[in-house]
C-alpha cells in the first residue's frame, strides 16, 4: 500500500490479536508510542509479550495494559525505577510479586543487538554481556580468545509501535533527538510496524539524509497531535 496513514488509532492497531508480540518504542518518557498503546488496550487483546526498555513509564500506557492483565510475559532491561520519585513499574512489581506476569530480564546493548540481529536477518551470536552471571543460566556458553560469550538469539516481533515527530505518506519517518531510541530497529525487526507521529507532511518533503527510518519498514502511520486524544 502505498499511503500507509491511518485515518484514527483504532485504524491503526486494526488486527492485532490475542498472544501477539509487541515490541514498543521508547526509552523513559522519550519516544514512547502512549496513544498507540491506549488504543490497544480498547481492542481487548491479551496474552501479550511485550519487548521494551522498562517495564511501564508512569501510569499511562504500558502500565494501563499490564494493570488490565492483558500481558503475559514482559521482555526489558529495566523493570524497576532507580528514582523513587517516578515508579515508572509500579504496575509491573505488583503482577510480577502476585505471579500473574513472566519477566525476561535482557542487558540494554544486546536487547537493541537482538533486535538489529532479528531485523538484519543475522542468526544467533555471542557476546561476552552476561557471561557468568544469573542472566545467562540455560544459556550456550563459550570462551574466545580467553573471553567467555553467551549466545543470545534474535528477538523477533510481531507488531512494533513507534513514536516519531514526522512521517510521509509512505512511511518514512524522522524522529526528534532521543525519541528515535530503538524505533528504527523495531521497526526491521517487526512484521507489522505501527507509528505515531506529531505531523504527516507531503511526499517530498522529508530531506532523504533526515529519514532515519525508511518506509519499506513502516506499514502504518497515524497522526497524533499534542494534546489530541
Amino acid at each position: 500500500m502505498l499511503n500507509k496513514v491511518m485515518p484514527s488509532l483504532p485504524a491503526a492497531v486494526a488486527g492485532i490479536g490475542d498472544g501477539a508480540t509487541l515490541l514498543i518504542g521508547g526509552f523513559g518518557p522519550s519516544g514512547v508510542p502512549t496513544e498507540l498503546l491506549r488504543a490497544l488496550l480498547d481492542t481487548g487483546a491479551r496474552e501479550l509479550t511485550i519487548v521494551n526498555n522498562n517495564a511501564g513509564n508512569g501510569e499511562a500506557g504500558l502500565s494501563e495494559l499490564i494493570r488490565a492483565g492483558r500481558v503475559r510475559k514482559m521482555i526489558c532491561s529495566f523493570a524497576r525505577s532507580s528514582n523513587p520519585r517516578k515508579p515508572n513499574a509500579e504496575a509491573f512489581g505488583e503482577w510480577y510479586r502476585a505471579g500473574k506476569i513472566e519477566l525476561e530480564v535482557v542487558p540494554q546493548g544486546t536487547l537493541a543487538e537482538r533486535l538489529r540481529a532479528a531485523g538484519a536477518g543475522v542468526g544467533p551470536f555471542y557476546t561476552p554481556t552476561a557471561y557468568g552471571t544469573r542472566l545467562a543460566e540455560g544459556k550456550e556458553a563459550r570462551e574466545f580468545g580467553g573471553r567467555g560469550y553467551v549466545l543470545e538469539h534474535p528477538l523477533h516481533g510481531d507488531v512494533a509501535f513507534v513514536c516519531a515527530h514526522r512521517a510521509d505518506g509512505h512511511g518514512n519517518l524522522m524522529y526528534r533527538y532521543a525519541s528515535r531510541n530503538f524505533g528504527p530497529v523495531m521497526c526491521m525487526a517487526s512484521r507489522l510496524a505501527v507509528a505515531q507521529v506529531d505531523e504527516v507532511v507531503p511526499l517530498g518533503s522529508l530531506p532523504p539524509e533526515h529519514v532515519m527510518t525508511p518506509g519499506i519498514f513502516v506499514q502504518r502511520v497515524v497522526e497524533v497531535r499534542r494534546g489530541r486524544a
